[in-house]
């Protein structure tokens, strides 16, 4: 039987299963798109000893994240919500120039760029080769590199060491969930703090919001269960904030225990409205998996029906979690015959699994599609302010999470 990532216990308790998907964000040339692409079970396991969600891991990290092509910098809407962030931290926790930011994951230097502004040193952490490039590019100094014990010892080692250091998105996407933690308390200072942003397990289960589970996500996280991680490394989870990113996020702001934060009673009452929510027992997820299957149901009746009566759906969002959607309901060309994506990088290519084309957003106007589906629903209002031309000629866009909804 699998073992826990965390806690290495056994586990045999299944969520969901997801059924076979490649890897979400392996997009594929032109030059590739008849070659075999690799297939691993998407199935999400349950572990009854600490209560971690998970998956199994099938491929390195090295293979997913080393070559990617999501670029933060893409999201208008992910953009305000860092300078907020920046502004936020700089004003309530007294960051000057001589504090040092280290962000682990930082992309393309989308969050330190603010902060870089503000005059504050900063230091980015990003595997991605052409991420780090384009960071660097930016004038951000960005160490191409995972995170885990040994970086940040050496970046301690190095003169790095952090006052405040940030992971945003990224502790649900390592294998080695205890390394990388183990790091973070590592790299921070005696009186430095760390936050955390990740999408919240309450709201993946009550929004049925299956398609943020693909393979590069190794956990769905609660509140109750990071802070037995963080306690296990000598962190202290002093305060979180709810966040309404990626569907529902939380922020997570911890420090080294001997710091002496006080508590803020905000984390005691979000881990009692996780347990009432059943998060910390298996039989709090027993409707998950049939929600699950109803909205994969919905959007093929949809997308028949649209073909049926001669109507024309297109895609936008060459997203993640949008891969897992098509995948797990099997939607091809015939039903989608393109999404359109901002990223340049994107496009050209094609989706992983479902071979569908990605375009430029102009080739979808141009192709004046009765409706357009929204892939990444977490940024509806971005997009359909981005598209609102559709409207002119009488388009609707769609959204299939957490229910198959028309919008005008």
């Amino acid at each position: 039987m699998p073992a826990c990532r965390f806690c290495r216990t056994e586990m045999e308790d299944v969520i969901v299963d997801l059924g076979a998907s490649p890897l979400a964000n392996s997009y594929l040339t032109p030059e590739k798109k008849q070659a075999l692409e690799p297939f691993f079970p998407l199935t999400v396991y349950f572990c009854r000893a600490c209560g971690l969600v998970q998956l199994l891991e099938f491929a390195a990290p090295e293979d997913i994240f080393t070559q990617y092509d999501y670029y933060s910098s893409f999201s208008e809407t992910w953009l305000r919500h860092a300078r907020a962030y920046a502004e936020e931290m700089v004003a309530e926790f007294g960051l000057g120039p001589a504090s040092r930011i280290v962000e682990i994951a930082s992309n393309d230097g989308y969050l330190l760029q603010y902060f870089q502004a503000l005059g504050l040193s900063v230091l980015g952490v990003e595997p991605a080769v052409n991420i780090a490039r384009a960071a660097r590019d930016k004038g951000i100094p960005t160490e191409n590199v995972f995170f885990g014990r040994r970086t940040a010892q050496n970046l301690v080692e190095r003169g790095f060491a952090a006052d405040l250091a940030i992971g945003n998105n990224v502790l649900a996407h390592v294998p080695d969930i205890n390394d990388f933690v183990a790091g973070c308390a590592l790299l921070l200072k005696p009186g430095g703090l760390m936050t955390f942003e990740f999408p919240h397990l309450l709201n993946l289960v009550r929004e049925t919001q299956f398609d943020t589970i693909y393979h590069e996500h190794f956990s769905y996280l609660s509140l109750s269960v990071v802070r037995k991680i963080f306690q296990a490394h000598d962190l202290m989870v002093f305060d979180v904030r709810e966040l309404p990113t990626h569907g529902g996020s939380l922020r997570v702001f911890a420090c080294p225990e001997k710091a002496g934060r006080p508590v803020q009673p905000r984390v005691a009452g979000l881990i009692e409205r996780e347990k009432a929510a059943g998060l910390d027992d298996f039989s709090g997820y027993a409707g998950f998996a049939p929600a699950v299957y109803e909205i994969k149901a919905a959007l093929l009746e949809f997308l028949l029906r649209a073909r049926r009566e001669g109507r024309r759906v297109m895609g936008y969002g060459a997203a993640a979690k949008g891969n897992t959607l098509l995948n797990y309901a099997g939607v091809k060309p015939d039903l989608l015959p393109l999404v359109a994506d901002l990223n340049p990088a994107k496009q050209g290519k094609f989706l992983p699994g479902s071979r569908i084309p990605v375009k430029s957003p102009a080739e979808l106007m141009a192709a004046r599609p009765d409706y357009v589906l929204i892939l990444p629903w977490n940024i509806r209002e971005e997009v359909m302010a981005q598209l609102a031309e559709v409207r002119s000629w009488g388009g609707r866009f769609v959204t299939a999470i957490p229910r198959l909804e028309v919008w005008p």
